[in-house]
Protein backbone atom coordinates (compact mmCIF):
# COMPACT_ATOMS: atom_id res chain seq x y z
CA UNK A 1 0.00 0.00 0.00
CA UNK A 2 2.77 2.51 0.48
CA UNK A 3 4.65 2.17 -2.02
CA UNK A 4 1.59 3.33 -3.98
CA UNK A 5 1.29 6.64 -1.84
CA UNK A 6 2.36 10.10 -3.69
CA UNK A 7 4.82 12.31 -1.18
CA UNK A 8 5.42 15.00 -3.39
CA UNK A 9 1.79 16.46 -2.66
CA UNK A 10 2.31 19.97 -1.11
CA UNK A 11 0.44 22.95 -0.68
CA UNK A 12 0.72 26.47 -1.24
CA UNK A 13 1.39 28.97 1.46
CA UNK A 14 -1.09 31.04 0.33
CA UNK A 15 -4.15 27.96 -0.09
CA UNK A 16 -3.15 26.87 3.32
CA UNK A 17 -4.40 30.61 5.05
CA UNK A 18 -6.99 30.38 3.23
CA UNK A 19 -8.39 26.56 4.55
CA UNK A 20 -7.13 26.24 7.91
CA UNK A 21 -8.97 29.43 9.69
CA UNK A 22 -11.99 27.73 8.59
CA UNK A 23 -11.28 24.33 9.67
CA UNK A 24 -10.13 25.22 13.01
CA UNK A 25 -13.27 26.92 13.96
CA UNK A 26 -15.33 23.77 12.33
CA UNK A 27 -13.47 21.54 14.29
CA UNK A 28 -13.54 23.66 17.30
CA UNK A 29 -17.55 23.85 16.72
CA UNK A 30 -17.62 19.94 16.25
CA UNK A 31 -15.50 19.32 19.90
CA UNK A 32 -18.66 21.47 21.33
CA UNK A 33 -21.43 19.48 19.48
CA UNK A 34 -19.76 16.14 20.53
CA UNK A 35 -19.02 16.96 23.95
CA UNK A 36 -23.19 18.21 24.14
CA UNK A 37 -24.22 14.86 22.20
CA UNK A 38 -21.82 12.78 24.33
CA UNK A 39 -19.57 11.82 21.85
CA UNK A 40 -16.22 10.04 22.49
CA UNK A 41 -13.58 10.68 20.45
CA UNK A 42 -10.25 8.86 20.11
CA UNK A 43 -7.58 9.79 17.37
CA UNK A 44 -4.29 8.09 17.32
CA UNK A 45 -0.95 9.20 15.59
CA UNK A 46 1.32 6.53 14.30
CA UNK A 47 3.86 7.41 11.88
CA UNK A 48 8.06 7.47 11.41
CA UNK A 49 10.11 8.93 13.83
CA UNK A 50 10.83 13.14 12.80
CA UNK A 51 7.33 12.54 10.59
CA UNK A 52 5.92 15.66 12.37
CA UNK A 53 3.41 13.95 14.78
CA UNK A 54 4.02 16.21 17.27
CA UNK A 55 3.67 19.15 15.13
CA UNK A 56 0.12 17.70 13.65
CA UNK A 57 -0.83 17.00 17.32
CA UNK A 58 -0.21 20.51 18.25
CA UNK A 59 -2.19 21.92 15.08
CA UNK A 60 -4.78 20.33 15.91
CA UNK A 61 -5.07 20.80 19.87
CA UNK A 62 -4.86 24.86 19.10
CA UNK A 63 -8.23 24.39 17.98
CA UNK A 64 -9.75 22.75 20.64
CA UNK A 65 -10.54 23.55 24.06
CA UNK A 66 -8.15 22.47 26.37
CA UNK A 67 -10.99 21.40 28.70
CA UNK A 68 -12.34 19.04 26.71
CA UNK A 69 -9.05 16.71 25.57
CA UNK A 70 -6.64 15.27 27.06
CA UNK A 71 -2.37 13.80 25.08
CA UNK A 72 -1.17 10.57 26.49
CA UNK A 73 2.23 10.29 24.68
CA UNK A 74 3.16 6.46 24.60
CA UNK A 75 6.75 5.52 25.59
CA UNK A 76 7.85 1.62 26.73
CA UNK A 77 5.31 0.26 29.45
CA UNK A 78 6.35 1.02 32.74
CA UNK A 79 6.88 -1.81 35.49
CA UNK A 80 3.33 -1.11 36.99
CA UNK A 81 1.77 -1.70 33.34
CA UNK A 82 3.72 -4.65 32.16
CA UNK A 83 2.33 -6.39 35.52
CA UNK A 84 -0.67 -6.66 33.83
CA UNK A 85 -2.57 -7.25 30.15
CA UNK A 86 -0.57 -5.22 27.62
CA UNK A 87 -4.36 -3.15 26.40
CA UNK A 88 -4.65 -2.36 30.16
CA UNK A 89 -3.13 0.87 30.25
CA UNK A 90 -5.07 2.24 26.93
CA UNK A 91 -8.36 0.98 28.31
CA UNK A 92 -8.08 2.76 31.01
CA UNK A 93 -7.16 6.04 29.08
CA UNK A 94 -10.57 5.73 26.79
CA UNK A 95 -12.34 8.80 27.12
CA UNK A 96 -15.74 9.60 28.86
CA UNK A 97 -18.70 10.01 26.78
CA UNK A 98 -17.97 14.10 25.71
CA UNK A 99 -13.94 13.82 25.46
CA UNK A 100 -11.74 13.31 22.94
CA UNK A 101 -8.59 11.31 23.43
CA UNK A 102 -5.32 11.96 21.42
CA UNK A 103 -2.85 8.86 21.31
CA UNK A 104 0.47 9.95 20.19
CA UNK A 105 1.66 6.52 19.41
CA UNK A 106 -0.36 4.18 21.06
CA UNK A 107 -1.08 0.07 21.36
CA UNK A 108 0.68 -0.25 18.30
CA UNK A 109 3.35 -0.16 19.65
CA UNK A 110 3.63 -3.86 20.21
CA UNK A 111 3.40 -4.25 16.25
CA UNK A 112 5.98 -2.04 15.21
CA UNK A 113 8.65 -0.96 17.79
CA UNK A 114 8.26 -4.03 20.20
CA UNK A 115 8.29 -6.38 17.12
CA UNK A 116 11.07 -4.59 15.07
CA UNK A 117 13.39 -4.67 17.97
CA UNK A 118 12.60 -7.80 18.81
CA UNK A 119 11.38 -7.18 22.12
CA UNK A 120 8.99 -9.67 22.62
CA UNK A 121 8.46 -13.12 20.58
CA UNK A 122 6.85 -13.41 16.84
CA UNK A 123 4.26 -14.99 18.40
CA UNK A 124 2.68 -12.52 20.57
CA UNK A 125 3.49 -9.45 18.40
CA UNK A 126 1.41 -11.77 16.02
CA UNK A 127 -1.53 -12.07 18.45
CA UNK A 128 -1.30 -8.44 18.88
CA UNK A 129 -3.75 -7.74 15.88
CA UNK A 130 -6.60 -9.94 17.15
CA UNK A 131 -6.86 -8.22 20.15
CA UNK A 132 -6.65 -4.70 18.38
CA UNK A 133 -9.05 -5.60 16.27
CA UNK A 134 -11.22 -7.08 19.34
CA UNK A 135 -10.08 -3.55 21.58
CA UNK A 136 -11.04 -1.76 18.84
CA UNK A 137 -14.51 -2.77 17.68
CA UNK A 138 -15.23 -2.98 21.45
CA UNK A 139 -15.11 1.07 21.51
CA UNK A 140 -16.28 1.23 17.68
CA UNK A 141 -19.28 -0.37 19.04
CA UNK A 142 -20.11 1.90 22.47
CA UNK A 143 -19.82 5.02 19.75
CA UNK A 144 -16.71 5.99 19.93
CA UNK A 145 -15.41 8.14 17.09
CA UNK A 146 -11.85 6.29 16.34
CA UNK A 147 -9.75 7.95 13.94
CA UNK A 148 -6.23 6.42 13.22
CA UNK A 149 -3.44 8.80 11.19
CA UNK A 150 -0.25 7.07 9.83
CA UNK A 151 2.07 9.99 8.93
CA UNK A 152 4.52 8.37 6.00
CA UNK A 153 7.65 10.03 4.95
CA UNK A 154 10.71 7.96 2.78
CA UNK A 155 13.94 6.85 4.37
CA UNK A 156 15.84 10.04 2.58
CA UNK A 157 13.27 12.63 4.12
CA UNK A 158 14.01 11.23 7.42
CA UNK A 159 17.67 11.36 7.10
CA UNK A 160 17.42 14.68 6.15
CA UNK A 161 15.46 15.74 8.92
CA UNK A 162 17.43 13.79 11.70
CA UNK A 163 20.47 15.95 10.05
CA UNK A 164 18.45 19.19 10.53
CA UNK A 165 18.23 18.57 14.48
CA UNK A 166 21.31 17.55 14.86
CA UNK A 167 22.89 20.67 13.73
CA UNK A 168 21.24 23.01 15.66
CA UNK A 169 22.51 22.58 19.52
CA UNK A 170 19.15 23.52 20.78
CA UNK A 171 17.23 20.48 18.86
CA UNK A 172 20.56 17.99 18.80
CA UNK A 173 18.37 16.33 22.11
CA UNK A 174 15.76 15.07 20.05
CA UNK A 175 17.18 12.65 17.93
CA UNK A 176 18.26 9.29 20.08
CA UNK A 177 20.17 6.57 19.56
CA UNK A 178 16.94 4.89 19.50
CA UNK A 179 15.85 7.48 16.24
CA UNK A 180 19.62 6.44 14.75
CA UNK A 181 19.11 2.91 14.75
CA UNK A 182 15.61 2.85 13.76
CA UNK A 183 16.39 4.90 10.63
CA UNK A 184 18.98 2.38 9.85
CA UNK A 185 15.91 -0.62 10.24
CA UNK A 186 13.84 1.55 7.78
CA UNK A 187 13.05 -1.76 5.46
CA UNK A 188 11.76 -3.80 8.51
CA UNK A 189 9.44 -0.81 9.91
CA UNK A 190 8.39 -0.27 6.20
CA UNK A 191 7.37 -3.87 6.25
CA UNK A 192 6.02 -3.88 10.06
CA UNK A 193 4.09 -0.47 8.79
CA UNK A 194 2.64 -2.51 5.86
CA UNK A 195 1.33 -5.59 7.53
CA UNK A 196 -0.09 -3.18 10.12
CA UNK A 197 -2.27 -1.16 7.45
CA UNK A 198 -3.44 -4.59 6.04
CA UNK A 199 -4.79 -6.00 9.35
CA UNK A 200 -5.84 -3.37 11.32
CA UNK A 201 -7.65 -1.69 8.59
CA UNK A 202 -11.06 -2.82 9.62
CA UNK A 203 -14.75 -1.37 8.78
CA UNK A 204 -14.77 0.20 12.33
CA UNK A 205 -11.41 1.30 12.46
CA UNK A 206 -9.56 2.23 9.49
CA UNK A 207 -6.05 4.35 8.60
CA UNK A 208 -5.96 7.38 7.01
CA UNK A 209 -2.65 7.66 5.71
CA UNK A 210 -0.59 11.23 5.14
CA UNK A 211 1.56 11.85 3.19
CA UNK A 212 4.03 13.78 5.81
CA UNK A 213 6.68 15.28 3.74
CA UNK A 214 5.22 19.07 3.56
CA UNK A 215 3.43 19.95 6.84
CA UNK A 216 0.96 22.37 5.48
CA UNK A 217 -0.46 19.63 3.08
CA UNK A 218 -0.83 17.10 6.39
CA UNK A 219 -2.51 19.72 8.76
CA UNK A 220 -5.29 20.15 5.88
CA UNK A 221 -5.51 16.52 5.28
CA UNK A 222 -5.77 15.66 9.18
CA UNK A 223 -7.82 18.21 10.22
CA UNK A 224 -10.62 17.37 6.66
CA UNK A 225 -10.42 13.75 7.70
CA UNK A 226 -11.23 14.49 11.36
CA UNK A 227 -13.74 16.95 10.68
CA UNK A 228 -15.53 14.22 8.30
CA UNK A 229 -15.65 11.43 10.46
CA UNK A 230 -17.01 13.75 13.49
CA UNK A 231 -19.97 15.34 11.34
CA UNK A 232 -20.50 12.15 9.71
CA UNK A 233 -21.48 10.58 13.61
CA UNK A 234 -23.28 14.05 14.78
CA UNK A 235 -25.48 13.62 12.09
CA UNK A 236 -26.22 9.62 12.90
CA UNK A 237 -26.94 10.88 16.44
CA UNK A 238 -29.22 13.22 15.38
CA UNK A 239 -30.85 11.37 13.03
CA UNK A 240 -31.18 8.26 15.46
CA UNK A 241 -31.02 9.49 19.04
CA UNK A 242 -28.83 8.40 21.76
CA UNK A 243 -28.41 4.58 22.94
CA UNK A 244 -29.48 5.06 26.32
CA UNK A 245 -31.79 3.59 28.99
CA UNK A 246 -34.92 2.16 27.98
CA UNK A 247 -37.74 2.09 30.34
CA UNK A 248 -39.17 -1.47 29.32
CA UNK A 249 -37.04 -4.65 29.62
CA UNK A 250 -36.28 -5.68 25.79
CA UNK A 251 -36.96 -8.15 23.45
CA UNK A 252 -35.66 -11.16 24.06
CA UNK A 253 -33.14 -12.93 21.56
CA UNK A 254 -34.93 -16.42 21.66
CA UNK A 255 -38.18 -18.06 22.00
CA UNK A 256 -39.01 -19.43 25.68
CA UNK A 257 -36.53 -22.04 26.98
CA UNK A 258 -37.62 -25.75 27.70
CA UNK A 259 -37.08 -25.66 30.79
CA UNK A 260 -36.88 -29.10 31.47
CA UNK A 261 -33.88 -29.51 29.95
CA UNK A 262 -32.24 -25.94 31.22
CA UNK A 263 -28.33 -26.46 32.74
CA UNK A 264 -30.20 -24.63 36.01
CA UNK A 265 -32.66 -27.43 36.62
CA UNK A 266 -30.06 -29.97 36.04
CA UNK A 267 -28.17 -28.13 39.14
CA UNK A 268 -28.85 -31.07 42.20
CA UNK A 269 -29.41 -28.41 44.86
CA UNK A 270 -30.36 -30.96 47.69
CA UNK A 271 -26.23 -31.08 48.13
CA UNK A 272 -24.83 -30.71 51.91
CA UNK A 273 -22.01 -30.95 53.66
CA UNK A 274 -22.25 -31.98 57.84
CA UNK A 275 -21.21 -29.16 59.95
CA UNK A 276 -18.14 -30.84 61.14
CA UNK A 277 -16.80 -32.00 57.97
CA UNK A 278 -17.38 -28.29 56.73
CA UNK A 279 -14.86 -26.87 59.42
CA UNK A 280 -12.27 -29.37 59.32
CA UNK A 281 -11.98 -29.37 55.11
CA UNK A 282 -12.49 -25.19 55.53
CA UNK A 283 -9.69 -25.50 57.82
CA UNK A 284 -7.46 -27.60 55.48
CA UNK A 285 -8.13 -25.86 52.43
CA UNK A 286 -7.49 -22.68 53.95
CA UNK A 287 -4.20 -23.31 54.81
CA UNK A 288 -3.73 -24.58 51.34
CA UNK A 289 -5.18 -21.16 49.90
CA UNK A 290 -2.39 -19.26 51.82
CA UNK A 291 0.13 -21.35 50.35
CA UNK A 292 -1.01 -21.11 46.98
CA UNK A 293 -1.59 -17.21 47.33
CA UNK A 294 2.39 -17.08 48.14
CA UNK A 295 2.97 -19.36 44.92
CA UNK A 296 0.91 -17.34 42.95
CA UNK A 297 2.93 -13.92 44.06
CA UNK A 298 5.97 -15.73 43.58
CA UNK A 299 5.31 -17.08 39.90
CA UNK A 300 3.62 -13.54 39.18
CA UNK A 301 0.19 -15.13 37.84
CA UNK A 302 -2.34 -12.90 38.32
CA UNK A 303 -5.97 -14.43 39.57
CA UNK A 304 -9.61 -13.26 38.38
CA UNK A 305 -12.27 -14.86 40.50
CA UNK A 306 -16.01 -13.98 39.67
CA UNK A 307 -18.87 -14.11 42.27
CA UNK A 308 -22.38 -14.44 40.44
CA UNK A 309 -25.42 -15.70 41.61
CA UNK A 310 -28.80 -14.89 42.78
CA UNK A 311 -29.77 -12.22 45.78
CA UNK A 312 -29.71 -14.30 48.91
CA UNK A 313 -27.77 -16.76 47.36
CA UNK A 314 -24.59 -16.39 50.07
CA UNK A 315 -21.98 -14.73 47.60
CA UNK A 316 -20.71 -12.42 50.73
CA UNK A 317 -20.40 -15.00 53.08
CA UNK A 318 -18.56 -17.67 50.11
CA UNK A 319 -16.28 -14.87 49.63
CA UNK A 320 -15.24 -13.95 53.31
CA UNK A 321 -14.40 -17.96 53.53
CA UNK A 322 -12.47 -18.07 50.36
CA UNK A 323 -10.00 -14.95 51.63
CA UNK A 324 -10.64 -15.32 55.51
CA UNK A 325 -7.33 -17.07 55.94
CA UNK A 326 -5.25 -15.31 52.92
CA UNK A 327 -2.98 -12.77 53.34
CA UNK A 328 -4.60 -9.34 52.82
CA UNK A 329 -1.58 -7.79 51.04
CA UNK A 330 -2.29 -10.54 48.19
CA UNK A 331 -5.68 -9.71 47.25
CA UNK A 332 -8.37 -7.89 47.18
CA UNK A 333 -12.60 -7.96 46.97
CA UNK A 334 -13.89 -5.49 44.72
CA UNK A 335 -17.70 -4.73 44.98
CA UNK A 336 -19.76 -3.72 42.10
CA UNK A 337 -23.34 -1.55 42.33
CA UNK A 338 -25.05 0.25 39.41
CA UNK A 339 -22.56 1.96 38.01
CA UNK A 340 -21.84 5.76 38.87
CA UNK A 341 -22.04 8.69 36.53
CA UNK A 342 -18.33 8.35 35.66
CA UNK A 343 -18.91 4.80 34.83
CA UNK A 344 -21.85 5.20 32.42
CA UNK A 345 -19.30 7.69 31.03
CA UNK A 346 -17.41 5.08 29.57
CA UNK A 347 -17.39 1.61 28.12
CA UNK A 348 -19.29 -0.88 29.96
CA UNK A 349 -15.77 -2.80 30.49
CA UNK A 350 -13.54 0.30 31.83
CA UNK A 351 -14.39 0.02 35.03
CA UNK A 352 -13.55 -3.23 35.80
CA UNK A 353 -10.43 -2.77 33.62
CA UNK A 354 -9.21 -0.01 35.89
CA UNK A 355 -9.44 -2.67 39.08
CA UNK A 356 -7.48 -5.86 37.22
CA UNK A 357 -5.07 -7.34 39.91
CA UNK A 358 -1.40 -6.97 38.52
CA UNK A 359 0.85 -10.29 38.21
CA UNK A 360 1.11 -11.85 40.99
CA UNK A 361 -1.83 -10.67 42.65
CA UNK A 362 -5.35 -11.63 43.34
CA UNK A 363 -8.55 -9.75 42.63
CA UNK A 364 -12.11 -11.41 44.01
CA UNK A 365 -15.15 -9.80 42.09
CA UNK A 366 -18.17 -9.12 43.88
CA UNK A 367 -20.90 -9.23 40.84
CA UNK A 368 -18.95 -8.23 37.30
CA UNK A 369 -19.42 -7.46 33.64
CA UNK A 370 -21.94 -10.28 33.73
CA UNK A 371 -24.10 -7.42 34.87
CA UNK A 372 -24.54 -6.19 30.94
CA UNK A 373 -26.00 -9.53 30.08
CA UNK A 374 -28.01 -10.23 33.61
CA UNK A 375 -29.55 -6.91 34.99
CA UNK A 376 -28.94 -4.74 32.52
CA UNK A 377 -30.88 -6.95 30.25
CA UNK A 378 -33.43 -7.63 32.10
CA UNK A 379 -34.38 -4.30 33.62
CA UNK A 380 -33.67 -2.74 30.16
CA UNK A 381 -30.94 -0.53 30.71
CA UNK A 382 -29.32 -1.26 27.31
CA UNK A 383 -30.38 -2.45 24.06
CA UNK A 384 -30.65 -5.52 22.54
CA UNK A 385 -28.06 -5.05 20.36
CA UNK A 386 -26.01 -3.94 23.41
CA UNK A 387 -26.43 -7.07 25.30
CA UNK A 388 -25.96 -9.31 22.42
CA UNK A 389 -23.09 -8.35 21.40
CA UNK A 390 -21.50 -8.10 25.30
CA UNK A 391 -21.10 -12.27 24.81
CA UNK A 392 -18.45 -11.54 21.90
CA UNK A 393 -16.97 -8.71 23.98
CA UNK A 394 -16.99 -10.98 27.16
CA UNK A 395 -15.11 -13.80 25.52
CA UNK A 396 -12.80 -11.89 24.03
CA UNK A 397 -11.55 -10.24 26.83
CA UNK A 398 -11.33 -12.89 28.98
CA UNK A 399 -9.30 -14.46 26.09
CA UNK A 400 -6.92 -11.47 26.45
CA UNK A 401 -6.97 -12.26 30.20
CA UNK A 402 -5.97 -15.43 29.95
CA UNK A 403 -3.36 -14.87 27.30
CA UNK A 404 -1.59 -12.60 29.56
CA UNK A 405 -0.99 -15.56 32.08
CA UNK A 406 -4.03 -14.91 34.02
CA UNK A 407 -6.28 -17.40 35.90
CA UNK A 408 -9.80 -16.73 35.41
CA UNK A 409 -12.48 -18.25 37.78
CA UNK A 410 -16.06 -17.94 37.47
CA UNK A 411 -18.77 -19.24 39.93
CA UNK A 412 -22.70 -18.45 39.74
CA UNK A 413 -24.12 -19.64 42.87
CA UNK A 414 -27.50 -21.34 42.04
CA UNK A 415 -30.41 -21.30 44.71
CA UNK A 416 -34.09 -22.20 44.17
CA UNK A 417 -36.89 -19.73 44.93
CA UNK A 418 -38.08 -21.66 48.00
CA UNK A 419 -34.67 -21.32 49.49
CA UNK A 420 -34.60 -17.13 47.96
CA UNK A 421 -38.34 -17.02 49.75
CA UNK A 422 -36.92 -18.21 53.34
CA UNK A 423 -33.73 -16.25 52.75
CA UNK A 424 -34.99 -13.12 52.43
CA UNK A 425 -37.77 -13.38 55.08
CA UNK A 426 -35.22 -14.27 57.80
CA UNK A 427 -33.32 -11.14 56.88
CA UNK A 428 -36.65 -9.36 57.37
CA UNK A 429 -36.58 -10.79 61.00
CA UNK A 430 -33.16 -10.29 62.17
CA UNK A 431 -32.16 -6.44 62.83
CA UNK A 432 -28.77 -6.20 62.06
CA UNK A 433 -29.42 -8.21 58.99
CA UNK A 434 -32.36 -5.88 57.25
CA UNK A 435 -30.21 -3.93 55.51
CA UNK A 436 -29.59 -6.61 53.30
CA UNK A 437 -32.48 -6.93 51.93
CA UNK A 438 -34.30 -3.87 49.12
CA UNK A 439 -37.24 -3.35 47.78
CA UNK A 440 -35.47 -4.28 44.27
CA UNK A 441 -34.73 -7.28 45.91
CA UNK A 442 -38.36 -8.18 45.66
CA UNK A 443 -38.63 -6.98 42.06
CA UNK A 444 -36.32 -9.03 40.82
CA UNK A 445 -37.38 -12.26 42.44
CA UNK A 446 -40.88 -11.33 40.78
CA UNK A 447 -39.18 -11.60 37.43
CA UNK A 448 -37.42 -15.21 38.50
CA UNK A 449 -38.03 -16.36 34.91
CA UNK A 450 -36.22 -13.96 32.90
CA UNK A 451 -33.49 -13.52 34.94
CA UNK A 452 -33.51 -18.04 34.60
CA UNK A 453 -33.29 -17.00 30.52
CA UNK A 454 -30.73 -14.49 31.03
CA UNK A 455 -28.62 -16.73 33.22
CA UNK A 456 -29.00 -19.76 30.55
CA UNK A 457 -27.53 -17.89 27.79
CA UNK A 458 -24.88 -16.73 29.98
CA UNK A 459 -23.86 -19.49 30.80
CA UNK A 460 -24.45 -21.28 27.39
CA UNK A 461 -22.63 -18.43 25.48
CA UNK A 462 -19.44 -17.26 28.00
CA UNK A 463 -18.57 -20.81 29.69
CA UNK A 464 -15.20 -21.31 27.44
CA UNK A 465 -11.99 -23.55 27.78
CA UNK A 466 -10.35 -20.93 29.16
CA UNK A 467 -12.32 -19.60 31.33
CA UNK A 468 -15.38 -21.80 31.82
CA UNK A 469 -18.14 -21.27 34.74
CA UNK A 470 -18.82 -23.02 37.76
CA UNK A 471 -22.38 -24.13 38.84
CA UNK A 472 -22.24 -23.91 43.10
CA UNK A 473 -25.26 -25.70 44.43
CA UNK A 474 -26.06 -22.88 47.39
CA UNK A 475 -29.11 -24.09 49.06
CA UNK A 476 -26.58 -25.16 51.39
CA UNK A 477 -24.24 -22.78 52.25
CA UNK A 478 -21.31 -25.24 53.91
CA UNK A 479 -21.37 -27.02 51.00
CA UNK A 480 -21.39 -24.12 48.45
CA UNK A 481 -18.07 -22.21 50.77
CA UNK A 482 -16.28 -26.13 50.18
CA UNK A 483 -16.80 -26.37 46.61
CA UNK A 484 -16.08 -23.00 45.89
CA UNK A 485 -12.31 -23.60 47.61
CA UNK A 486 -12.18 -26.62 46.52
CA UNK A 487 -12.62 -24.89 43.08
CA UNK A 488 -9.95 -22.53 43.42
CA UNK A 489 -7.27 -24.43 44.97
CA UNK A 490 -7.11 -26.94 41.94
CA UNK A 491 -7.56 -24.30 39.36
CA UNK A 492 -4.71 -22.29 40.84
CA UNK A 493 -2.60 -25.51 41.36
CA UNK A 494 -3.26 -26.41 37.57
CA UNK A 495 -1.72 -23.35 36.79
CA UNK A 496 1.14 -23.15 39.01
Amino acid sequence: MLEKIDLNRKLPKSEYKSLIGELERRIGKLQRDARKLKIPVVVVFEGWDAAGKGTLINNLILALDPRGFKVYPTNAPTQEERLRPWLWRFWIRTPARGRLAIFDRSWYGKVLVERVDEIVPKEEWTQAYSDINSFERHLSDDQIVLVKFLLHIDKKEQKKRFEKLLANKSTAWKVTSDDKRHHRQYNLYYRAFEEMLERTGTEWAPWTVIEAHDKKFATIKMLTTLIDALERRIAGSNSQGKEGHHDAPVKESAGPLDLSTSILNSVDLSENLPRDRYSSASKKLGKRLLELEHEVFLKRVPVIIVYEGWDAAGKGGNIRRLVQGMDPRGYEVVPFAAPTQEEKDHHYMWRFWRVLPKAGHITVFDRSWYGRVLVERVEGFCSEEQWSRAYREINETEQQWCDFGAVVIKFWLQIDQAEQLRRFEARQRTPHKQWKITDEDWRNREKWEDYSAAVEEMLLKTSTTYAPWTIVEANDKPFARIKAMKTVVQALQRRL
